[in-house]
């Protein structure tokens, strides 16, 4: 899926209410794409361009009822041991490396409701893969009143990486103000890290951030290929040195070790975020193989509200509690 600004320019071509009447028809109706076609006086060629349209402009909502074979239990199990008020798990869909697509459809999901209730007045916003593809899966949903704000910095050294794309698009498909940290995540030095942050504008959003009463996060795990080294935020000297240390998994720019506490590490003194030991509401969005013993650290460490993952990554967290 893509940002409302790609939907905008697909939707532009055909006239809306066309859209909405064919994906009503397809997936409301239970018609075929060719009965659909025939309904509105249109070819089923340009049916089934209607119908792909709805999904991709996010106006296509799916609800499954009926159990989901474990996935409840692993809820049960890991709320327990982790002291969450919240937890999440979804099917696999096969995918390999970061499940990035279930992962994208429950976070989606859950934000969508979040906003749908209104009970957020301000919801911190982090960066990365995983948090990217829940913009990816949210419909576009009106929220003019909540206030969304950058948890940590994100200017990065290759631009490609785009970290702020993730709160911009969720921005643009919701209507919300949204508020930026335009520093980098690391400073150089300490004291370059306390001249930033003492900056009006720096100072003021991590002061709104305080208020969040929801925190979207993704977990990081403590190698070359994670997404604060690929984005060019850290570099592959200091990810080793995380490692010398003992640091495992990351959140909101903290690192931890296997027991959840964290480690001692210069880079604390040089990160521009809000910890998130002073938030509330933290949920974290996370899954695959890769990020397991991240994520177990980081729910030893009791800084999680809620968890959202997948089953496959679910099964692994609780087979480690045995």
């Amino acid at each position: 899926m893509e940002g409302t600004v790609h939907e905008a320019a697909l939707i532009g071509g055909e006239d809306i209410g066309l859209i909405t009447r064919a994906a009503w028809l397809y997936h409301a109706g239970g018609f075929t794409q060719s009965e659909v076609a025939d309904k509105l006086g249109i070819a089923t060629v340009k049916a089934h361009r209607l119908i792909a349209r709805a999904a991709k402009a996010g106006l296509v909502r799916v609800f499954v009822e009926g159990p989901i074979g474990d996935c409840i239990g692993f809820e049960d199990r890991l709320c327990d041991r982790y002291r969450l008020a919240f937890c999440r798990v979804v099917p696999g869909l096969g995918e390999s490396g970061l499940p990035l697509r279930a992962l994208g459809i429950a976070g989606g999901g859950f934000l969508r409701d979040a906003l749908e209730r209104g009970t957020h007045a301000v919801i911190g916003v982090g960066h990365g893969r995983t948090l990217a593809a829940v913009v990816d899966y949210l419909p576009r949903i009106p929220a003019p009143n909540v206030r969304l704000v950058s948890l940590l910095g994100g200017l990065p050294r290759r631009i490609s990486t785009g970290p702020f794309d993730v709160i911009h698009r969720l921005a643009e498909k919701t209507g919300a103000d949204a508020y930026l940290l335009p520093v980098p995540m690391i400073a150089n030095t300490p004291a370059d890290c306390i001249v930033l942050r003492d900056q009006r504008g720096v100072a003021e959003t991590l002061a709104m951030a305080t208020e969040a009463t929801l925190v979207l996060a993704g977990i990081g795990a403590v190698n070359a290929a994670a997404f604060l080294p690929m984005a060019g935020m850290i570099a592959p000297d200091e990810v080793r040195d995380l490692q010398a240390v003992g640091a495992v998994g990351e959140i909101l720019g903290r690192y931890v070790g296997p027991d959840g506490a964290e480690v001692a590490t210069s880079l604390h003194d040089r990160v521009i975020a809000m910890p998130p030991s002073a938030m509330r509401g933290v949920v974290a969005v996370a899954g695959g193989e890769e990020k397991s013993d991240a994520i177990t650290a980081v729910l030893r460490s009791h800084l999680l509200s809620g968890l959202i993952t997948d089953e496959p990554t679910a099964r692994r967290l609780v087979a480690g509690l045995s």
